[in-house]
């Protein structure tokens, strides 16, 4: 089954990438891969304070994952999978599409501050010619209805 793999962050755009992603799942019999990444800055301290810090994290993230993950559930009939991994986001995005052979598709929410799209899609894109999968960039700014016709 072909996964669509989206970023889960607090970003304002992390919203309609998983909107589109799950939607997209639901319309093609897809999957949706959820994947959070924890920056290893947030650890750089001793390792007893390192390690609370580091199950904190994971406990928002599990509680962030599942209101989106309750929302595919019960409106689009789609059971995601939450994949946590710690580093920098990039690399640890550009891991999980190269250990999962599932992963069809990257979906990443476009910011929109006057600032650029955000880190995530400027790094990506820049790179996007070499990846072994699609990106879908879907803009922070597209209405649910819109996002509904597209998907």
């Amino acid at each position: 089954m072909r996964k669509f793999l989206v970023v889960l962050d607090d970003s304002r755009e992390c919203l309609n990438a998983m909107r589109f992603a799950a939607m997209r799942a639901s319309n093609t019999g897809g999957g949706v891969e959820v994947l959070a990444v924890i920056p290893p800055e947030e650890f750089n301290h001793w390792i007893g304070v390192g390690e609370i810090m580091r199950e904190e994290a994971r406990e928002r993230i599990h509680a962030h994952f599942e209101v989106f993950a309750k929302w595919m559930r019960d409106k689009l009939g789609v059971d995601p999978e939450l994949v946590i991994r710690e580093g920098e986001p990039v690399p640890e995005i550009l891991a999980q599409i190269r250990d999962d052979p599932d992963v069809g598709v990257l979906v990443l929410g476009a910011g929109t501050e006057k600032n650029g799209p955000g880190p995530l899609v400027t790094q990506l894109s820049r790179s996007s010619g070499s990846l072994p999968v699609p990106i879908t960039i879907v803009p922070g700014e597209l209405s649910k209805e819109r996002l509904e016709a597209v998907t």
